[in-house]
Formats: C-alpha cells, structure tokens, sequence
C-alpha cells in the first residue's frame, strides 16, 4: 500500500505480534529499533533507521508491568530527538483509563497525569481503542481519536446465529456501549444493577430487563479480574438465561481471571489482541478477535490525511 519511504511503524515490546499484523496489513517491514536494558533495568532505545521527516506510528498499549509505559514514552522521545516529521502514538490499550476522575478525597487522576507524559514526551497524536471513558479524550492537548471494536464484534455474534439475542450491559455505565450493539443487532436491551464496594470487587444484584429463555450477549471494555462478568453470569444464568456469550475489548485477566471465566457459566469469551495474552491464558472457551485490520486502516486514513469516521460504520 506504501513505498515505505515517508511512512514508519515503530514497535515496542508490548504487543510486537499485534505491530507485525498492523505493519503486514500495509504491505510494510516493522522500523528495525532497539529496546534494551541496563544491568538495573533502566530501558535504553535505539532507532536503527533514518526517520527524519517521516510519519512515524508507535505501536504500544500500556498494560502493566509499568515498563510498558515508560517504552512508550522512551520510544517517542528518540524519535522526536532523531527529527521525526510526526509522531503518532497508537495505543490499543490505555492503561490507568479506569483513573479518570477524582470519585473520592485525596486520590490521583491517573489517566490525566499519562496524557500528559505521553504529550510532553514528544507525541503529535494519539489513538485509542473502546476507551474506558470518553472524556479522557479531552485530557489530551493534542489530536486524539478513539476507535471503536464494534464493527469486529458484530460480525463476530452475527456468526453465533444466536436465538432470540438479548445484549446486556454488566452495569448502568456500560449502557451506551450496550445499547449502541443493541440497536445494531436490533435486538432488546437488559441492565445489571450492580454495587462495588472497593475497587476489583463487585456485587451484582439485579437484572433490568428480560433474559428469560433467551440467549445473551454480555459487553464490556475490559476484562480485569473477570468479577464483574462472572456475577453478571451467574445473575443472567438465574435468570433463566439460555446461552451466555461475553464480548470485550481489552484482555487484561489479572490475578485469577483465566480459572474464575473458566468456572463461570458462560457458553464463550470473545476478547481482542489489544493486549498480548500469553499461552498460559489461552482456554477452550476463549476466542481472540484482532484489531490489527482496524488500527491499519485508521493508520492509512490519518496518513493520507482522510477522516477516519468512517470506519465507525458496521
């Protein structure tokens, strides 16, 4: 699709397969680069090509270890000191999204202290995928666009053929996601009410709407320990919920994740590959999506200078 000449995809060591996909979608090599470590750690970069002048794309979500962040941060640093012509920082992945507001005394605001590490670093803009908040948009000073996975998630549950659908949102937050597939697949909506008493832990109480007899979609943005989810089975199970099939972005799966969705009365899990999931994560009921067509696209569009709303379009 590109010479190659004025267009650079970087990687770090994030999610390098994801890159490879995004860089074999353009018909392109990855930039050659170096990301080492001092005997203490310390992360040392190296850019191993000419790239001034060059457009220059940084694939990197900033899932922990907090390593992955600081390669972000150090990769666009190098290339804004090797006389980069624009600098795009991709993140599939925006980690301490779920740090968007003060919701009580004396805590940080962790998604706004990273937009602001990853500005002055040196990024010209930054692109995101189903953010945990939409207002992080607005804690960037500079372009951003947030992309969405819906497209790739409906082809997906237009596969299962499923009977009767019903698409559930896991809380009242995630009521405009759920209701933005709902409206898609033309199929009715349900709530679970649900109470977290401390962070990572939930309660889920109650179910707004009817599941009774019918197969269920459950979408979320992200799969941390997996608690929310696997209340909100077991809720819709009780509920008399036939098929449980669960759809979300970002495959965190922290802690015991991986055994507790194994254990859960679900029919399958459907996640994307905006975090690297090791082989140890891998299970029977899991399916990985790939958003590597998608940040492809959106790469060429912002590239050639065209609008990339169109790829909001299922």
């Amino acid at each position: 699709m590109f010479s190659g000449i004025d267009l650079k995809i970087i990687s770090g060591n994030a999610n390098s397969p994801l890159a490879g996909k995004i860089a074999g979608c353009l018909n392109m090599e990855l930039c050659k680069i170096e990301v080492g470590r001092f005997s203490d750690g310390e992360i040392f970069v190296k850019i191993l090509e000419n790239i001034r002048g060059t457009d220059c794309f940084v694939i990197q979500p900033t899932n922990p270890p907090a390593d992955n962040f600081m390669e972000l941060l150090l990769i666009i640093d190098t290339l804004r000191r090797s006389s980069a012509g624009r600098i795009t920082a991709v993140v599939p992945y925006y980690g301490y999204g779920r740090q968007d507001r003060k919701d009580q005394p004396r805590v940080g605001i962790g998604a706004k202290l990273a937009a602001n590490l990853i500005t002055m670093s040196g990024a010209d803009r930054v692109m995101m995928l189903d953010l945990h908040s939409h207002q992080i948009q607005g804690f960037f000073d500079i372009p951003s666009d947030h992309l969405y996975t819906l497209p790739i998630f409906l082809d997906f549950i237009r596969s299962l053929k499923l009977v009767d659908p019903v698409v559930v949102s896991p809380d009242i937050g995630g009521a405009k996601m759920a209701r933005g597939y709902a409206g898609r697949l033309d199929c009715p909506l349900a709530f679970i009410e649900k109470r977290r008493p401390r962070p990572n832990v939930s309660e889920s109480l109650n179910i707004i709407g009817d599941v009774d007899g019918k197969d269920v979609v459950v979408v979320d943005d992200m799969i941390d320990t997996g608690g929310t989810l696997i209340g909100a089975c077991n809720v819709l199970c009780e509920h008399g919920a036939k098929d449980v099939w669960v759809c979300c972005t970002h495959p965190v799966l922290s802690g015991n994740a991986v055994e507790n969705l194994q254990s859960a009365p679900l029919t399958g899990v459907a996640l994307t590959d905006t975090i690297l999931i090791p082989e140890e994560k891998i299970f029977p009921k899991l399916k990985v999506l790939t958003v590597a067509d998608l940040l492809a696209k959106a790469i060429s569009y912002i590239h050639m200078g065209q609008s990339v709303s169109t790829l909001f379009v299922d």
